[in-house]
């Protein structure tokens, strides 16, 4: 079976039973501000699982492209991932653990015809806080699973994404010792005190990994040896005339970190010192350093050409001349300095057994080497880094986040606050106000963080905003807060959505029912919440400075008061 085919089967099978598919969402989170990228399915519906009702109703499918940053480090091993796909199911306070073990069972051995007998699953052991999950296990044995084990939190649980949440015991499948798939049960919600009450709507959350199904089901214990990456191996091993099975770990980083580097060029993710266009710098900087190592002399767009056929179903990667076009900018720009910065790094480190804090950040500032390939090139050397004095530098100079270069982010479960919720109208508002001020109707946003302190939006815009127009545009803002207009949310088909003129991405398969929040008679949108009852709740609106974000995208942070 290959990756297309796992797609579709899986699909089709949730379809039959009454789920509805939802689409494959951007990897920057719409409706989750406080990531970098979307890491799992459950990232799109994240307003759903704290109660909202979905459009698409309780029962919900889908495969999700997802980017999971914590996992660079471990790239260049069989399994891991920077760039993935998701295959998920959702039952938001619908059916619960019969169900989803049932149609679990059923698509593992009639569908994907694996043998009861080579399935093993895990079931939580309970602790002071929860249950021991017998009526899993009890689901399992009743459909002739033998093989089961209770474990721990760390093994058995998911959650709270935050220090409070919804969260629950987890039952994961493997097959020949090898996870294949794993079914949450968000039955409890952990409270500010530590408390685990059960939880109000208690939701399905799954997951099964396309890469690693197909390596199982095809009995390959390495991902890298299936259709999903081995037209790029191929390719490596042309280009570098080396063999695979002499240079894994190489290879696989660069198959990886390619791969990833298009999707996320093809999402609007440019190459910066910020956020996720510093995440994507890295990956193409990685990416280089490793073919020079394999001693590849062409570009990393010839190993780029086979990840459009693989994915050939993702609309957003048509655009290949563009992404490219970016991704070789960014080698060249990367290749005119590594040389001088390798040569740098061996005469700090000549004959010593440490690199300075100074050394590390002249390397990163005139030579563009991100912290994580300095540390990289120091362990192989086993030099030590003093990591104090760079990143006291890194902030006075590039105020790089923090949380990209650890590459550790918390989902949005954490944080649905008031103040989050008060700053995502203020964003609406926001948008459609530039949109009015500027009297440019092709303005549309082009990506938004927001923490409980302020928004930060970016949108398409040739220059930089006069005073006068950002104070407008303020302005424009308050006088709605003032009107104490009320937020309404609508559902509608994407047509008639578009015919009443919300703004939002009509490019990708919606299915036939959305979400749109109104705004008085201001702003119409296609989101998927959460909002304020009433603009008034919003206080005041300022806006505290604009940047630009990348060429023709302006940003703008803003606060309210």
């Amino acid at each position: 079976m290959n990756r297309k085919q796992l797609i579709k089967e899986y699909i089709e099978f949730f379809k039959s039973k009454n789920h509805k598919e939802i689409p494959n969402a951007p990897l920057i989170p719409e409706n989750d501000p406080t990531v970098l990228f979307t890491t799992a399915g459950m990232h799109p519906i994240v307003p759903y699982l704290l109660g909202q009702s979905h459009a698409q109703g309780k029962r919900l499918v889908n495969v999700q492209k997802c980017i999971r940053t914590r996992d660079i480090g471990e790239v260049g091993d069989p399994h891991h991932h920077t760039f993935f796909e998701m295959l998920g199911n959702w039952s938001l306070g619908d059916y619960w653990k019969q169900e989803a073990i049932e149609y679990s069972v059923e698509f593992l051995t009639k569908i994907l015809k694996i043998k009861k007998s080579q399935i093993l699953v895990t079931c939580f052991k309970g602790d002071k806080n929860a249950k021991k999950d017998t009526e899993s296990a009890q689901i399992w044995g009743d459909h002739a699973i033998k093989k089961i084990k209770f474990l721990g939190k760390k093994d058995n649980w998911w959650g709270p994404a935050g220090k409070t949440g919804p969260c629950g015991p987890d039952t994961e499948m493997f097959v020949n010792g090898f996870e294949i798939w794993n079914n949450v049960f968000m039955e409890y919600n952990k409270d500010s005190k530590g408390n685990y009450k059960q939880a109000k709507q208690k939701n399905i959350d799954t997951g099964m990994g396309v890469e690693r199904t197909i390596a199982i089901l095809n009995n390959l214990k390495d991902n890298y040896l299936t259709d999903i990456f081995k037209p790029i191996i191929n390719e490596i091993e042309n280009l570098s005339k080396k063999k695979y099975t002499q240079h894994k770990k190489e290879m696989r980083i660069i198959a990886d970190h390619v791969k990833a580097s298009v999707f996320m060029i093809a999402n609007k993710i440019t190459p910066s010192n910020l956020e996720q266009g510093y995440v994507l710098r890295r990956l193409i900087r990685r990416a280089v350093r490793y073919k020079r190592k394999l001693n590849i002399k062409e570009s990393l767009t010839k190993i780029a050409e086979p990840i459009f056929h693989i994915y050939d179903d993702y609309p957003e990667l048509k655009n290949k001349k563009n992404i490219l076009e970016e991704l070789k900018k960014e080698e060249e720009k990367f290749s005119r300095t590594i040389e001088k910065g390798l040569n740098k790094f061996k005469k700090f480190t000549s004959n010593k057994k440490i690199l300075s804090g100074k050394q590390t950040f002249l390397l990163y500032q005139s030579y563009g080497f991100p912290l994580e390939m300095t540390k990289e090139l120091a362990k192989e050397n086993k030099i030590k880094i003093n990591e104090k004095y760079y990143e006291k530098e890194l902030q006075k100079h590039q105020k790089l986040s923090r949380t990209a270069t650890a590459g550790k982010f918390k989902s949005g479960l954490a944080d649905d606050s008031q103040a989050t919720t008060k700053l995502h109208t203020a964003a609406h508002l926001l948008l459609t106000a530039l949109r009015k001020v500027l009297k440019d109707e092709n303005i549309v946003q082009r990506g938004s963080n927001i923490t409980a302190e302020r928004l930060r939006l970016d949108f398409s815009f040739p220059r930089k905003l006069t005073q006068q127009e950002i104070k407008k545009v303020e302005d424009t803002v308050n006088k709605q807060i003032e009107k104490c207009c009320e937020i309404t949310r609508k559902i509608m088909s994407p047509e008639e959505a578009k015919k009443k003129g919300a703004l939002g991405s009509f490019d990708e398969k919606y299915g036939n029912k959305i979400s749109v929040y109104c705004i008085g008679n201001f702003s119409k949108e296609i989101c998927a919440g959460p909002h304020v009852r009433n603009t008034s709740e919003l206080k005041r609106f300022k806006i505290q400075k604009q940047t630009s974000s990348s060429a023709g995208v302006r940003r703008i942070k803003a606060v309210l008061e």
